[in-house]
């Protein structure tokens, strides 16, 4: 669906990442459209699958989920009933916000938000325990950057 995007989808996805809350009267507006127009391409992009979903943006800070760690992961196992067990495993720990295999010496990354170490403690354990594991690596953020959900379109 890519090369069928044209500006002004790409206008639409942009106000809708900024805010999902927006009324569409409000998109339609400052894009340049009426609102049947409009609605008829935010319905056209999440028929596609283009939009996913809209969901709430939530506050780490104030929900007590300061600490954030990238936990590296390597292992000798590379079968796909492995994986499959493994990836169910860690996709069902809440904690886990990302979940990536890779290419080169890390197999798999994880991001995981937790209140403090101890917390993470007990994360690891459960996570260690989900399947064999040749090396598991933690680094904790010190200071979160740039932070988006918001891609380049």
């Amino acid at each position: 669906m890519n090369s069928d995007l044209d500006a002004i989808d790409r206008r639409i996805l942009r106000e809708l990442q900024a805010d999902a809350t927006i009324p569409l009267a409000e998109i339609a507006e400052r894009i340049g459209l009426s609102q049947t127009p409009c609605w008829k391409r935010v319905k056209r992009l999440t028929d596609a699958g283009v939009i996913e979903k809209r969901v709430a943006l939530l506050d780490r800070d104030k929900l007590d989920l300061g600490l954030v760690v990238f936990v590296a992961i390597r292992t000798s196992r590379h079968d796909q009933d492995w994986l499959d067990a493994f990836a169910r495993a860690a996709a069902a720990l809440p904690e886990v916000l990302e979940f990536y295999r890779l290419s080169g010496e890390t197999d798999y990354l994880l991001k995981v938000v937790v209140r403090d170490i101890a917390a993470y403690d007990g994360f690891y354990k459960r996570l260690i325990a989900a399947a064999p594991l040749t090396d598991v690596s933690s680094s904790f953020a010190m200071e979160q950057i740039k932070y988006t959900t918001a891609l380049p379109v």
